[in-house]
């Protein structure tokens, strides 16, 4: 069924602010990257960087290594990378430092042995980074708002504490974009982060900075949080893994911004991490009491389970197309799964992913079931304070004086220009695509979608491009669990990736799935390598 008239107009004056703010941006602001002559990160040099936090906790609690000989060789590297990156925009070095020896005290007094240990601290001692938009006690908590620099965090939210409790050890917080509202990791707060596989590129946002030192070498695992693509799009970005939870299971408490209206059965946190094997031990942990809504101990066979492949969302014309590279690689999945495990992976479409961005940005603007509104985007970049006049920033942006980005004023701009009523005809789209994806996945069934339409972008350039984010933002509305896989670098030397999705809280088949396409494509690659 094709757009109504008015849905044409709406999709035609995106098009046309979003060439404008572009336009705009490029005339008024600076070139922003790396120190200059910078083009590529330094090598991993470390052996000890090269390991999962799987592998790192089983070391340290044989004593095969300290954990402070850990946390320093992290602590060195990011004093290596930050500078070209500008991921970590605030470090807990010697905290973490004396957190590292207390370990090394514990596991030297501990007489139970090393199986008591496992159980009970199963990430004893392994650095932990995180995303600035999690309450880290002590450690700042702005979410990049100029507003709220100062503003530091007085708790832990709930899946940094269960990490913390079971031994990990925050190294710092992550650069984020403006309110979490962005594919672009920039804010006038911290300023913007770079991608490790090309300084001039993006590392997606909003966990941009976690993305981006993941990528970097500079953290082996780290929390991030989706509700559009936050997780995935970094981690497709950086080439590392990452896993949207099926909403509900991992805590959204102490975060910032709060989600509203029906935001919370659309927003997930989850892990980001270089090694596919420490996804599903940190959705446990994360998950807290709820991960008993997860079969997380179930064993997979890939071999019974039914796979799909989806290669794009039907020709929207409100994102770019897939690119060849991405779709030759996608295809390239379905032919290892095919000829590894004997399944036949079966193409599917579904007309409705065409209003993927319609569809998100109606859902997003939804009432809770007492019929409250979600926060007003103006009034959160007003926090905390009065809410924001976006037409009032627009200008003071053209001549330097705002403290926004082009990125959250440009969002303003768009919720003012939104429609009041909820489109019919999108309520319908959503609800039909609800239905038949559910009854095609079921409980054994996974399915391949690109991460992308395209590898990382250059600077700023989403600005031009903003629905592109459609294609993970729909796996949101739909409420299903998803992990973003790398898939190795492509001709450019960035990263490939493809999301593979399962039915709700069925996260366990992704994970597993993950663990193959790891083995299978070689998972994370060193930027620095030759």
């Amino acid at each position: 069924m094709a757009l109504s008239r008015l849905e044409k107009v709406q999709v035609w004056l995106l098009k046309a602010a979003a060439g404008l703010l572009f336009a705009l941006f490029r005339l008024l602001s600076p070139r922003s990257g790396a120190p200059s002559g910078s083009r590529k990160l330094p090598p991993v040099s470390c052996p000890l960087l090269l390991m999962s936090a799987t592998r790192l906790a089983h070391k340290i609690r044989k004593k095969e290594v300290s954990s402070v000989e850990v946390v320093q060789a992290y602590i060195n590297r990011i004093q290596e990378v930050n500078p070209f990156l500008n991921a970590v925009t605030k470090d807990r070095f010697d905290a973490a430092l004396q957190e590292a020896k207390q370990v090394d005290v514990l596991i030297e007094e501990e007489t139970g042995g090393e199986e008591v240990l496992e159980d009970r601290l199963p990430l004893l001692g392994v650095p932990l980074s995180v995303k600035e938009s999690f309450a880290l006690q002590g450690m700042p908590f702005t979410c990049g708002m100029v507003s709220r620099k100062g503003v530091v965090a007085t708790v832990d939210a709930p899946p940094v504490a269960l990490l913390k409790r079971v031994g990990a050890i925050p190294m710092g917080v992550t650069n984020t974009s403006e309110l979490c509202m962005w594919c672009e990791s920039n804010n006038h707060l911290h300023g913007i982060t770079n991608n490790p596989y090309d300084f001039q590129r993006i590392p997606g946002g909003s966990s941009g900075g976690e993305g981006s030192i993941l990528g970097g070498a500079g953290a082996v695992i780290g929390v991030g949080s989706d509700i559009g693509g936050s997780i995935r799009m970094p981690c497709f970005f950086n080439g590392i893994f990452g896993h949207k939870t099926t909403p509900g299971v991992v805590s959204l408490e102490n975060q910032f911004p709060v989600c509203s209206g029906r935001q919370a059965e659309f927003c997930s946190s989850g892990p980001m991490c270089r090694y596919a094997e420490d996804l599903l031990p940190m959705l446990r942990i994360m998950a807290g009491p709820n991960a008993g809504m997860l079969s997380l101990d179930t064993k997979v066979d890939l071999k019974k389970l039914r796979f799909f492949t989806i290669p794009h969302d039907g020709g929207s014309p409100m994102t770019s197309p897939v690119s060849e590279e991405l779709m030759a690689a996608q295809r390239k999945v379905v032919e290892r799964l095919e000829a590894d495990l004997g399944v036949k992976v079966q193409e599917v479409h579904f007309p409705e992913f065409r209003y993927g961005i319609q569809i998100w940005d109606t859902y997003m603007s939804l009432p809770d079931k007492e019929g409250k509104l979600p926060t007003p985007f103006v009034e959160l970049m007003g926090e905390p304070g009065k809410s924001t006049w976006p037409f009032w920033e627009l200008l003071k942006r053209m001549v330097g004086r705002s403290d926004h980005t082009m990125a959250a004023i440009g969002l303003a701009l768009l919720e003012k220009a939104r429609v009041t009523e909820p489109s019919a005809f999108i309520i319908q789209q959503k609800e039909r695509l609800q239905k038949n994806i559910d009854e095609l996945l079921g409980t054994d069934g996974v399915f391949l979608y690109p991460s992308h339409p395209r590898v990382a972008p250059k600077h700023h350039h989403p600005l031009f491009r903003p629905a592109d984010c459609a294609y993970t933002g729909i796996i949101n509305m739909l409420g299903l669990p998803v992990t973003q896989c790398p898939l190795g670098l492509g001709e450019e030397g960035l990263p490939l990736g493809v999301q593979v999705g399962a039915g709700r809280l069925q996260d366990h088949l992704t994970l597993e799935v993950a663990l193959y396409l790891e083995k299978t494509f070689g998972g994370w690659r060193d930027p620095g390598a030759n």
